[in-house]
């Protein structure tokens, strides 16, 4: 399995820097210059490691995206090593690594730095240890291990909540509960809540930003907001149409397996909450590559003593492969991506490209007609590019109302600004005066969220300090 880890890292890292950084990342970059225990819409790591790459070379995106890259190894490996907890042999371990390596979601992720890719991986590692407490006489000392994975994963992504509750609620409904019967679990759990802490400091210090976020996501908010239905379907595809069977056939396993019950039970649990609170298909994505591993035992089992069926086996996986990298790699030419449906599938490839246009756009807007006025964002993708991007145009960092963005400030007084994909009506709110100054365009045909947004110089009613609550936006 080691090799499958170490081809998949190489590929990823070929594919790193072919299209353009993603609005997320710009927009953690512009976090880790403003460092703090908490932002309104996540924990403080991914925005700290952001840093740390920057400071390393501020102009390298693979760089940026190597610790994303990692966290995908990582969840790899613990695929393979899950196998083993289960039984399997090498040939199970390196089956169970070969496929989460091809499936869509790892791809997707381990291509741009964010919370996803490490949440990922710390659920990995979780699920890894966990197996290990449920051996016959397993020893409990592991337990610290997880609650310093929780509060580290917690750290990075509040979501972490729902799988660790499910499966603690799951090994008290389906056993075996005496795992839960030693002083290592409060303890697991205290050294937990001890890292997170400062965060949760942050949150009730600004009024729990993170609550109204997530209600507002799951009201739509997001670009990839899913609905109940769209929710339900994606689980088919968020791995990989082929890998449907095998992890079925894994969450099988688990059910019949009295010591691992409760994984499968975990995975129902999560899937009820997610689909009743409004959550995104992506959110379960960290239940399978356990489920993928547990198929892949008897799977591996039954090719041993069928090795004929490689022959449907290979192709099938070399076809998964194939679509997770086309649609989720930047194997594309860009005009070949626009008349492609990738755009349609992975809504993330079109954010990846034509930020430098988009930001050349904006600082021709400025120099015609406000060329000393402050700039104002309608969302954080667009002020992140602008920090990424405007030097070269001396372009002044950037204000936006939109999450973390709101927290940094205001323009000064009451100055005019050159207003960037605010429609209009939204404009009339809190400007005296509009006048247009034309509107985005990314040269390539790329329809991205971007793509014809509005430029307007807006006067503001009164000073933007006194304006600023009602600009406010989580999403």
């Amino acid at each position: 399995m080691y090799w499958v880890a170490a081809v998949f890292a190489l590929v990823m890292a070929a594919f790193a820097d072919r299209y353009g950084y993603h609005r997320d990342e710009m927009y953690f970059l512009a976090a880790g210059r403003h460092l703090d225990w908490g932002y309104a819409d996540q924990p403080p790591l991914t925005p700290l490691v952001a840093r740390a790459m920057a400071a390393i070379d501020p102009n390298s995106l693979v760089l940026l995206r190597i610790p994303a890259i990692a966290a995908m190894v990582v969840v790899v490996l613990c695929a393979g090593w899950t196998a083993r907890e289960m039984g399997g042999g090498r040939g199970a371990q390196t089956l169970a690594a070969g496929v989460v390596a091809s499936s869509a979601l790892i791809v997707g992720a381990g291509h741009l730095l964010g919370t996803t890719a490490f949440d990922l991986a710390v659920w990995s590692a979780i699920v890894v240890v966990v197996l290990r407490l449920l051996r016959e006489g397993g020893d409990p000392r592991w337990w610290p291990m997880v609650g310093v994975l929780m509060g580290v994963g917690l750290l990075n992504k509040v979501l972490l909540v729902f799988p660790a509750s499910a499966l603690v609620v799951a090994l008290l409904l389906a056993g075996p509960r005496k795992v839960f019967a030693t002083r290592y679990f409060p303890l697991a759990i205290g050294i937990a809540v001890l890292i997170w802490a400062p965060f949760l400091w942050w949150q009730a210090r600004n009024g729990w930003p993170q609550w109204q976020l997530s209600r507002a996501i799951a009201g739509g908010s997001s670009g990839t907001s899913n609905s109940r239905l769209d929710f339900v379907l994606l689980q088919l595809v968020l791995m990989g149409a082929l890998l449907v069977p095998l992890w079925v056939l894994g969450w099988w396993r688990l059910w019949r397996e009295p010591r691992y019950r409760a994984v499968a039970v975990a995975y129902v649990l999560l899937f009820a909450v997610f689909l009743a609170a409004g959550g995104k298909a992506y959110y379960l994505g960290g239940m399978y590559p356990p489920l993928l591993a547990a198929g892949s035992v008897p799977l591996a089992a039954w090719l041993g003593r069928h090795r004929k069926a490689w022959a449907v086996l290979v192709p099938a996986l070399a076809v998964q492969i194939a679509t997770s990298a086309v649609l989720f790699l930047p194997v594309l030419s860009v005009p070949a991506l626009r008349d492609s449906p990738v755009l349609a599938v992975n809504y993330d490839a079109g954010e990846t490209i034509g930020w430098p246009q988009f930001v050349h756009r904006v600082a021709e807007a400025r120099t015609r007609h406000a060329p000393s006025a402050p700039i104002l964002t309608a969302n954080y993708g667009e002020a992140g590019a602008i920090e990424r991007f405007g030097a070269a145009y001396g372009l002044p960092t950037p204000h936006s109302g939109h999450n973390a963005y709101w927290w940094w400030g205001p323009p000064p007084a009451a100055t005019p600004v050159l207003t960037v994909g605010i429609p209009k009506e939204r404009l009339t709110e809190f400007c005296a005066d509009i006048r247009p100054a034309g509107h985005v365009d990314n040269g390539i045909g790329i329809d991205n969220d971007e793509q014809d947004a509005p430029l307007d110089v807006c006067t503001p009613r009164a000073d933007w300090s006194t304006l600023w609550p009602q600009l406010k936006r989580l999403g």
